[in-house]
């Protein structure tokens, strides 16, 4: 069985909303992405989150994304690139800036939502996603989806790309995740999870949504800590893989 990296989304309470149920997953995962206060995360989450992870052992990782707290940065917007770069700049900056007020290291970028999408088919939008990395600090990893165009870019301009898979979303056969607006977008099934995580680790294959087999490649493996289901997923997944940190 191959070493992989198991990823949440996490710190995305946002004031009195609360989101997800960090602490319980906590346990479970080896890598957290932290939101940075665009779609989720206040400054208090953000801080109490980190110290979660710390505690944990997990390795942190911004999650910046659109500015859409209303529709959890999942509303697709179309921003020049300039300011693309400057808001990613400012949260990136700011996880980073209160990991190192801890002492701790920033270890990761992975975009959020839209962002991701939309990064995932356009190379104008996931160029400047690593080159403001790069700018940040060029030792940062980016999380990315498997398969696609963005790792090239990324390992282009000399930032480390780790090939992200998903426990809870089913694929198109291009590769790209299936828009959440669409029936069976989403896995909700902890063992139909399991099976689909299973494949892309150990086979090296995922099955789309359309039936057919395309080869994956599966580095880190992402639950969605807002999900309902996450924390049985996260323990699922855990104890039925071989789990590794990223350097």
């Amino acid at each position: 069985m191959n070493l992989v990296d198991i990823n949440c989304d996490m710190g995305e309470s946002y004031y009195d909303k609360t989101i997800g149920n960090d602490s319980k997953i906590m346990p479970y995962i080896t890598s957290c992405n932290i939101a940075c206060g665009f779609h989720g995360g206040d400054p208090k989450t953000i801080s109490k989150t980190i110290d979660i992870a710390i505690e944990n052992e997990v390795k942190i990782g911004a999650h910046p994304s659109y500015h859409d707290i209303d529709g959890f940065g999942r509303k697709i917007m179309n921003i020049d690139i300039k300011e693309l770069e400057t808001i990613l700049l400012y949260q990136i900056s700011a996880i980073k800036g209160i990991l190192n007020s801890k002492g701790k290291d920033l270890h990761h970028v992975k975009p959020h939502g839209a962002l991701y999408n939309m990064a995932s088919v356009d190379d104008n939008i996931a160029s400047t996603i690593v080159k403001t990395i790069k700018i940040i600090d060029p030792n940062l990893k980016l999380y990315g989806p498997s398969m696609l165009k963005w790792k090239n870019i990324s390992e282009k301009f000399g930032i480390q790309y780790i090939s992200e898979v998903f426990s809870d979303r089913n694929y198109n056969d291009d590769l790209t995740l299936v828009s959440r607006d669409k029936k069976n977008a989403m896995i909700t099934d902890s063992n139909q999870s399991l099976k689909h995580v299973l494949r892309m680790v150990n086979d090296g294959k995922v099955k789309t949504i359309k039936g057919n087999i395309k080869s994956i490649i599966a580095e880190t493996i992402c639950i969605h800590g807002d999900q309902p289901k996450a924390i049985s997923f996260a323990k699922k997944i855990y104890k039925n893989l071989k789990v590794k940190k990223l350097i």
